[in-house]
């Protein structure tokens, strides 16, 4: 099992960045993907952005140009770094993580991104 641990929420206002970390510990040496969804009220769980351990990149139609995704896999650590931030933007940010050889997907309890206008 990984354990994930996100950091860096906050209240900000429109145009504004910010920059999540997400920390894996646990059965971490055969951690594939590791990525971040986002879930607002009364919506569904969307990817945000994904990385693979090899550095290829996935990202959410939405934040395209936006948003950029890095991997230190020395640290077992994802960033998000968010730009041009929108109100739209508001939600719950969750890290997740898959390994090699297993179905499982690992979650982090998640942290809060409030984006005003």
């Amino acid at each position: 099992q990984v354990q994930l641990v996100e950091s860096g929420g906050d209240l900000v206002q429109a145009g504004g960045s910010l920059r999540l970390s997400c920390a894996a510990s646990g059965s971490i040496c055969n951690i594939n993907t590791m990525g971040w969804y986002r879930q607002a009220p009364g919506k569904q769980r969307e990817l945000v952005a994904a990385i693979t351990s090899g550095g290829r990149t996935n990202y959410g139609d939405s934040v395209k140009g936006r948003f950029s995704i890095s991997r230190d896999n020395a640290k077992s650590t994802v960033f998000l770094q968010m730009n041009s931030l929108k109100p739209e933007d508001t939600a719950t940010y969750y890290c997740a993580a898959d390994r090699r050889g297993s179905s499982r997907v690992d979650w982090g309890q998640g942290t809060h991104v409030t984006v005003s206008s």
